[in-house]
């Protein structure tokens, strides 16, 4: 596996833990909103670069 594929994911899974760390710290919604999104983008390139 490209270690690409690895650092995405890994981002991917640190961005979602930002996103909950956010939200039980109260705050704003779209900033939390623009973490999962980042996150979510991350997983997918990750995965989408798998050979």
């Amino acid at each position: 596996m490209p270690y690409w594929t690895t650092l995405l994911i890994a981002l991917g899974g640190l961005l979602l833990g930002g996103a909950y760390s956010l939200r039980k710290q109260e705050f704003p919604v779209w900033l939390q909103i623009g973490f999962v999104v980042c996150a979510v983008m991350a997983i997918v390139a990750g995965f989408l670069l798998l050979p």
